[in-house]
């Protein structure tokens, strides 16, 4: 498939517009989960710890399964899988109004609706960067937006339907609204050249057809000759009993002679083919060689190491927030009569201003996005810290702010990430630290609910979730200090294809 040149406006502000409500609808009620989580612990009765699961895994399964969900675009298209995405995400919330225990969730509401929004949010963002080359940054940022927005409008959304038709009716309600994910789907045109001629086969696509050739070949020659060798057999035997099986054996030996022509070359084909097979295998098994030696030379690189596990503890300990701040404020017996907005609607409207913000400084070039991540992460454990010393509906609604103007740290993260390993590196460790991202949303908020499952405050669970992402800050800035740039050209220079970033380039 041929695609043409990216047109940067015309029909691609109408798929920036189509991704933007499409993340919106998808993600409206899985960021904003926190709003059921109060009314599944009531429902179900278990504890804490295995309820946040729910969340967890429909936030983090999406960025687990993120390379299947971009061999699913990468073969079928964005628009196919957008829609199909949207029948997963709304089967996933409708099933989930049925679910009789807390483990039907797991699947109906954690993977189902995880994996829809995984593969909408590949679809939404490949499409995109299709569409747009000089306004891409623009156009991502606009269509990140959608799922902060959603986040602050779904929280209100569900609990108002929840007072009005109950959990179930809910749920179903929310997942009715996400089928209007497939006439988004369905505007999104992809963009390729209708004139463009078909490709050429390649070696690997002829070689089946040549074999099939030959075999065909192969079996009518064998045919003919049992055809031809029966015939010629009876014939001999009713005129003469004794000469049969001497007839016999010349007439093979005749079309034998007749067919090795064929037969040669069939098998030299063979020989070809197999030959083929084995140089395909063999070059199959470089790449993942190839693959692991990247990997490895990657984790050499002493920022991206720390920038691995600093995004791993931050989403252990930055994520839980957006889950468990409405129980947190339950559980400090803040009155519902002083809510003037619930919390996670604060968390959501923030993000969306951090991400635009934190996006827009990292544009400066006197700004070092490195150090400026750092300074986000440090901050973010400061606040955690600072929550259960919050007693109130307007402390808890400041920390809330807070918290979700620096989770628009992610922004940034791209910027951060190619400063770090190089432009050419960049979708090889992306995937790597999105993957260790999702295995931090998933286990953050069970962690922090058995942390409360053991001692029945939320004190300890986010002194620890502080701890994880202060670690995390120091680490990375410890690891960015200039001082490592003059100590590693005075002892080696760096292995080939790994990248040192320069912290001081843009001071």
């Amino acid at each position: 498939m041929v695609f043409q040149k990216p047109p940067d406006g015309g029909w691609g502000w109408v798929i920036v517009a189509v991704s933007f409500f499409a993340q919106f609808l998808c993600y409206g009620s899985p960021l904003a989960v926190g709003v059921l989580y109060l009314e599944w612990l009531d429902a179900f009765g278990e504890g804490k710890g295995k309820t946040a699961w729910v969340g967890s895994l429909a936030n983090g399964i999406g960025l687990l399964a993120s390379p299947v969900c971009s061999i699913c675009v990468s073969s079928f298209g964005a628009r196919p899988v957008a829609i199909f995405s949207g029948f997963m995400v709304a089967g996933g919330l409708m099933m989930s109004s049925f679910a009789p225990n807390i483990y039907f969730l797991y699947v109906s509401y954690g993977i189902v609706v995880g994996l829809g929004c995984g593969l909408l949010y590949t679809a939404t963002v490949t499409i995109t960067c299709q569409y747009f080359d000089k306004h891409r940054g623009l156009a991502l940022g606009l269509i990140s937006t959608g799922s902060s927005v959603g986040l602050f409008i779904y929280a209100a959304l569900q609990r108002e339907l929840i007072e009005l038709y109950g959990l179930d009716g809910c749920l179903l309600i929310v997942g009715a609204l996400s089928l209007n994910i497939l006439a988004c789907g369905s505007l999104m045109r992809p963009l390729e050249s209708s004139s463009s001629p078909p490709p050429e086969k390649t070696c690997v696509d002829k070689v089946p057809d040549q074999y099939f050739v030959y075999h065909e070949k192969e079996k009518t020659v064998e045919e003919n000759i049992s055809i031809l060798e029966k015939g010629y057999i009876d014939e001999k035997c009713v005129n003469s009993v004794p000469d049969c099986k001497q007839d016999s054996i010349l007439n093979k030996n005749v079309l034998s002679s007749i067919s090795i022509n064929e037969k040669d070359t069939y098998k030299k084909k063979v020989v070809e083919q197999t030959n083929f097979c084995k140089q395909l295998a063999k070059r199959k098994w470089q790449l993942y060689l190839t693959y692991w030696k990247e990997t490895v030379v990657l984790f050499k690189n002493r920022v991206f190491s720390a920038l691995f596990v600093a995004i791993l503890l931050f989403d252990i300990g930055g994520f839980p927030p957006s889950l468990l701040m409405e129980d947190v404020a339950r559980s400090a017996n803040i009155s519902e009569d002083d809510y003037y907005m619930p919390l996670i609607s604060i968390i959501g409207i923030m993000t969306t201003v951090g991400k635009l913000v934190l996006g827009i400084l990292a544009d400066f070039k006197w700004v070092n996005t490195l150090y400026l991540y750092v300074t986000t992460l440090l901050m973010t454990g400061v606040a955690l810290f600072a929550i259960p010393f919050a007693k109130s509906y307007l402390t808890l609604a400041m920390l809330s702010g807070i918290l979700g103007f620096l989770t628009g740290n992610w922004s940034i993260f791209p910027y951060v990430t190619t400063k770090t390993v190089g432009i050419e590196k960049l979708t090889h460790a992306y995937g790597i630290l999105m993957f260790f991202a999702g295995l931090g949303n998933s286990l953050g908020p069970p962690i922090v609910g058995w942390f409360y499952d053991w001692t029945q405050e939320y004190n300890t669970a986010f002194y620890f979730s502080g701890f994880c992402v202060l670690l995390g800050g120091f680490l990375l800035l410890l690891a960015a200090l200039p001082c490592w740039n003059a100590c590693t050209k005075q002892s080696s220079k760096l292995p080939p294809n790994t990248y040192s970033y320069k912290v001081a380039s843009n001071a």
